[in-house]
């Protein structure tokens, strides 16, 4: 993860959509029918993307800070941040504020799901909570699930996972141009293939692909 140090979203969310315009460019896809979507650290990135470009159709964000301040403060891994950014709050503020959605989201235009699971101590609920009042503010669509008795990995109840994948795919088919229909069999064939962690494991594969370019 060294080579996205310091700029922990800006840096592999450039990827992302340098990756998005090659798809788009090689006709694999559709460039009125993009959607996206991340868990945990995917939905940081997820949160960063829609303050950049107004591209995407659809955002789904799951346990994910649009600030690192809080972040810091809250979280049970706080000596993620300081490496992240080299140093405390204090010791480098414009660090943690270049590379906070917050500070940028009155450029979002993406119809916005958000999921928190209501035990997080990884990711707390409130900045979940922080990054929906602003949407909300800002007149954008949002929706915002809580799950109760959840930590970050969403194992307590495994229905906690189906209402998740269920309303996620409502949310797609209600805002972007794809249809996608929320049966049992599509949500049963996501779960068990662990797709709460599929979009973490996509962007932390871009996020690496940044530092292995070096």
């Amino acid at each position: 993860m060294r080579g996205i140090r310091f700029q922990i979203v800006s840096r592999p969310g450039k990827d992302i959509l340098y990756g998005v315009d090659a798809l788009v460019r090689d006709g694999i896809a559709d460039p009125k029918r993009l959607t996206i979507g991340g868990y945990s650290y995917g939905g940081y990135i997820t949160n960063w993307l829609i303050t950049q470009t107004t591209r995407f159709n659809a955002a789904l964000s799951g346990a994910a800070a649009p600030e690192h301040v809080a972040d810091w403060g809250l979280t049970d891994i706080p000596l993620a941040s300081v490496y992240s950014f080299g140093g405390f709050p204090w010791q480098v503020p414009s660090l943690y504020q270049q590379e906070a959605a917050i500070f940028q989201v009155d450029k979002v235009r993406t119809p916005t799901h958000i999921v928190v699971p209501a035990d997080d101590i990884t990711v707390p609920p409130t900045e979940n909570y922080i990054f929906e009042r602003a949407l909300i503010a800002l007149n954008i669509p949002t929706k915002l699930i809580v799950l109760p008795d959840e930590s970050h990995s969403i194992g307590n109840n495994p229905w906690h996972e189906k209402i998740k994948i269920r309303e996620e795919l409502k949310w797609l088919h209600k805002n972007s141009n794809i249809s996608v229909s929320p049966s049992n069999s599509t949500m049963n064939s996501a779960i068990s293939n662990k797709a709460t962690q599929i979009y973490t494991f996509i962007f932390v594969m871009f996020a690496l692909s940044s530092f292995f370019k070096k």
